[in-house]
């Protein structure tokens, strides 16, 4: 597993694997090179053997205190092996470079693995979007992580204080 910080030249792989992560609701093209560029996100890939496999976005502007995880995607061969958790933490650790105290994110309702990884990092339930996907109608489980307890409960060996 290798993570580094994503660049424009990442943009064709980081397409391939968000059209078929989610087929019916992808990031255009565009978007997802303005998210590249902002000064306002910050992307991560991994790569094995040279090739992408997963990529995680934040958006984190200048001097906020909150973040949003925009995007945790990971090719369906190489899932379940921590992809995902190495990521979300890359984020969460930029974050608080950034001087962020809160995270937000939206997750499927009908994704119960993503939003497992979430709660074991210290995220919890804030709300629901209903019908926020779409064209498939699923709701969006609105999640909130303290960045500050995360980071303590991480100094800590995994245990809140």
């Amino acid at each position: 597993m290798t993570l580094r910080p994503a660049t424009g030249e990442d943009l064709a792989a980081i397409m391939t694997l968000e059209r078929t992560s989610f087929p019916t609701d992808a990031w255009s093209e565009a978007m997802m090179r303005e998210e590249l560029a902002s000064p306002h996100g910050w992307y991560v890939v991994d790569e094995e053997a040279g090739r992408l496999v997963g990529y995680a976005g934040l958006r984190a502007v200048a001097g906020a205190r909150d973040a949003d995880v925009q995007t945790i995607a990971i090719a369906e061969v190489s899932r379940g092996r921590g992809r995902g958790r190495a990521m979300l933490r890359g984020l969460l650790e930029e974050a608080a470079r950034r001087g962020v105290t809160d995270v937000f994110l939206e997750v499927r309702a009908d994704n119960p693995v993503a939003q497992a990884l979430y709660v074991s990092e210290g995220f919890a339930e804030i709300g629901r979007k209903p019908r926020y996907y779409q064209p498939d109608d699923v709701d969006a489980v609105v999640m909130k992580l303290d960045l500050r307890g995360w980071a303590r409960r991480d100094a800590d060996g995994g245990v809140c204080t």
